[in-house]
């Protein structure tokens, strides 16, 4: 078995986080469910750092973010399945 391109918690979460530094965009990228083992195939749609985050479901404006399990913020725009989730289109609920 491969190692992952990304990682998530468990089913709740709408984000990865991105663990290679090859996430190019039209590549497909395999995650691994840290809660399950299981595995997931997602279509990047646009080139994705290290650490940062893809969309693992399409995710409307002022949708929450889940990583991990956690509330991690808002979109301000929305994000489709695969692209780029940062600070472009996502914001604290803090202010």
């Amino acid at each position: 078995m491969s190692a992952p391109d990304f990682l998530v918690h468990g089913k709740e979460d709408t984000v990865g986080v991105v663990v290679v530094e090859d996430a190019a965009k039209g590549k497909t990228l395999t995650g691994l469910s840290m809660e399950d083992g299981g595995r997931i195939s997602i279509a990047a749609r646009d080139d994705i750092p290290l650490g940062h985050k893809i969309a693992l479901v399409d995710i409307a404006d002022g949708d929450t973010l889940i990583k991990y399990g956690h509330d991690i913020g808002k979109a301000v725009a929305a994000i489709p399945q695969g692209g780029h989730a940062h600070v472009q289109n996502v914001k604290t609920k803090r202010w």
